[in-house]
């Protein structure tokens, strides 16, 4: 069973039409020990409701370095009323310059690593337990 360390969000101003961009950091643990860390992100009002996203995976513990982790990013949209995950290449997320959560995978070597379900299990967490993000996409915001 996991569960979610909600941070505040960081909201900065879309240069393109003014509205708000929402940065979501949250933390993922399993069983009571630190499992995951995501980071989410949408823009208010944007016509094409897209959630950016990074899932970084491995070691969390005290003494755990960037080369113990790995990062798996992808963006979520709907569809008639159903939300669709995919993984995108490293050069499309907005973190792609960050280090500290672990090399970036590009999309193919993340739907072939042996934790991609992992990934997909806290997707699915996202769009049920982060409230932002289900009111992001329910109109709500």
């Amino acid at each position: 069973m996991i569960t979610i360390e909600f941070e505040e969000p960081r909201v900065a101003t879309c240069e393109c039409c003014g509205r708000d961009i929402f940065t979501l950091t949250r933390f993922v643990h399993q069983e009571g020990d630190a499992f995951a860390v995501y980071y989410a992100k949408f823009t208010q009002g944007h016509d094409d409701k897209i959630v950016y996203g990074l899932v970084s995976l491995g070691q969390w513990g005290e003494g755990s370095e960037p080369g113990n982790r790995l990062a798996f990013p992808f963006r979520i949209w709907t569809t008639n009323a159903h939300y669709e995950v995919g993984l995108v290449d490293a050069v499309e997320s907005p973190w792609k310059d960050v280090t500290y959560l672990g090399r970036i995978l590009d999309r193919n070597e993340g739907l072939n690593h042996a934790w991609i379900k992992e990934v997909f299990h806290i997707t699915d967490h996202i769009v049920t337990d982060d409230k932002l993000v289900v009111e992001y996409f329910h109109g709500d915001m």
